[in-house]
């Protein structure tokens, strides 16, 4: 490795554990977008700052519920901060339904921009075309339309060499809101920033119901 190789290397680990913040909860270092960020609002209530943009001093929690519930109960807010907040004993609730909110409004974005396809016959001839770079399922979707739909993306992620992404994370009527229209089971997304985000979102939710390896 070259002298020039070597110290640019140096420089990206440092950045890399400069942007590194420390969990209230755990105690163990993590990346900001493996973390929630929280703020003190005007009225010493403590606010999530799921958009990492609110103005004031921050805390960070993992995006995990479990760690945001150990927060609350050890009382971590007020020990990092060293003063007196008022932490809202549904915290944890209010941080997932921001989640959600932002994952919705992820998917209105892609939906605008032409990047969502919805219905199972149109879903499943956008997988044939293999335009389908995430495939979505609502929450409560039938296990059988998923299944059947599941099979044959991924069998033309394993033809294109892709990796498959199946999500699952909104309700039928968290999708349709985010549509605009009725009903809304199946979707499928295509390459575009805005689908992007999505996968993004619906990874901190994802990530945040995780408890103990299972679904919360």
């Amino acid at each position: 490795m070259s002298e020039a190789a070597d110290s640019a290397g140096k420089v990206a680990a440092k950045v890399a554990a400069a942007s590194l913040r420390t969990c209230i909860a755990t105690r163990k270092e993590r990346s900001p977008e493996e973390l929630i960020r929280f703020v003190v609002g005007p009225d010493d209530r403590i606010v999530p700052d799921v958009a990492r943009a609110l103005p004031g001093r921050g805390v960070w929690v993992t995006c995990s519920r479990i760690a945001v519930e150990q927060a609350v109960a050890r009382k971590a807010f007020a020990q990092s901060l060293r003063r007196k907040v008022v932490v809202p004993p549904d915290l944890a609730d209010r941080v997932q339904a921001l989640l959600v909110r932002r994952a919705r409004e992820a998917f209105s974005l892609a939906n605008k921009a032409g990047l969502v396809t919805s219905g199972f016959v149109q879903v499943e001839a956008a997988i044939s075309k293999g335009a389908v770079i995430a495939l979505v399922h609502a929450a409560e979707a039938a296990p059988d339309g998923a299944a059947k739909l599941d099979r044959r993306y991924r069998a033309i992620c394993r033809e294109l060499g892709r990796t498959p992404a199946v999500l699952s994370e909104l309700s039928s009527d968290q999708l349709s809101l985010a549509m605009g229209r009725p009903n809304v089971i199946h979707a499928a997304l295509s390459a575009g920033g805005a689908s992007d985000r999505i996968l993004r979102e619906m990874a901190r939710i994802r990530n945040f119901r995780l408890c103990d390896g299972k679904s919360r």
